[in-house]
């Protein structure tokens, strides 16, 4: 990475994913820079709190005038950063571009499709986002943006944080499973629920299962009434935490989508426990396996898990995403 230039960061914290431990303690435990503006939108609808966002960072831009505005994954957050700066001609940079789930019912998937639409910089994590953005016409777009194969930011930070990671005070565990549940499609649905939460009940005659409950899921959780007791739930953890648990457990079972790359980088089978997903190169070397919320195929998968091929393809990248990020913007050229 080129050495002696000086380059300032503007940090806005939107606020859309706020709870203590799922938040701030980000933001201490890895070193990161307080955020410059804190917009507090969570809370709200799709559409009440993307348009707060567009207008509070709309707001920023004219203040700060940066020359680019860096945004990253697919979230509500991603779009409206990406929707104010292209309102005012600032160029736009997507980490994690060209994902593809097919499945519009996701919030995320149309944020990160069009935030890729009117993005300059389309930083991929893999070969198979490239090429999604290649078969959406990417070189047609008119005004052209530049297309680079980064790898994977987040195992930058799984590499470094890695020697980090502690467990968490006051839980002793034996194997175990680890397990999370958060996405809308299941947490909504109370009969998708419903079914996850009995295989888990299953599995846990075997192997103990720990749940981090995520607000969302506990809300559900105690408005229904579900038999919990065999499980071991626990508040939701910190980066670092999350990193031994991942680096410890016997396998994952998740609908999150970074949690099933993060098994991955510590060379754990994964369960996801959704349709589909945006890393299907996870699915086809084996490494993930998906199963919805069939009781049935979640146990199943569980007793199978152990029959995997070697952790040796390297899928995203070398661990320095960040780097070529950094230096593909300073020197302005395009990779691929």
């Amino acid at each position: 990475m080129q050495q002696g230039i000086d380059i300032k960061e503007i940090i806005v914290h939107t606020g859309q994913h706020y709870d203590q431990n799922m938040s701030d303690i980000f933001f201490d435990e890895m070193h990161i820079p307080k955020p410059d503006y804190f917009l507090g939108v969570g809370g709200k609808t799709h559409g009440q709190m993307t348009g707060q966002m567009i207008e509070a960072i709309e707001s920023i831009l004219i203040k700060e005038s940066p020359d680019w505005v860096l945004v990253y994954g697919d979230t509500n957050s991603t779009l409206s950063g990406a929707i104010a700066a292209s309102k005012l001609n600032i160029k736009i940079v997507h980490i994690e571009a060209g994902l593809r789930s097919h499945n519009m019912q996701m919030p995320e998937e149309i944020n990160r499709i069009l935030t890729d639409r009117i993005s300059t910089y389309l930083f991929c994590p893999t070969k198979q986002a490239v090429d999604n953005l290649a078969l959406e016409g990417v070189e047609k777009w008119s005004y052209s943006p530049s297309v680079v194969l980064s790898g994977d930011v987040m195992q930058d930070g799984a590499k470094f944080y890695a020697d980090l990671s502690r467990s968490p005070d006051n839980l002793k565990l034996g194997k175990f499973i680890l397990c999370t549940i958060h996405r809308a499609e299941n947490t909504d649905n109370i009969d998708r629920l419903a079914n996850i939460i009995t295989a888990l009940n299953i599995i846990s005659e075997n192997v103990e299962v720990v749940l981090p409950i995520h607000p969302r899921t506990k809300k559900v959780l105690e408005a229904n009434n579900f038999d919990l007791s065999k499980l071991t739930l626990i508040d939701p953890v910190g980066y670092l935490n999350m990193v031994w648990f991942v680096m410890n457990c016997e396998l994952v079972m998740t609908d999150s989508g970074g949690l099933q790359k993060e098994a991955y980088f510590f060379r754990k089978k994964c369960i996801t426990l959704r349709n589909e997903t945006e890393w299907v190169e996870l699915v086809d070397y084996g490494y993930n396996v998906l199963v919805g919320a069939d009781a049935d195929r979640i146990v199943s998968e569980y007793k199978r898990a152990n029959i995997i091929s070697d952790f040796n393809v390297d899928l995203y990248g070398d661990g320095k995403a960040s780097e070529m990020i950094i230096d593909t913007l300073l020197n302005h050229s395009t990779i691929i």
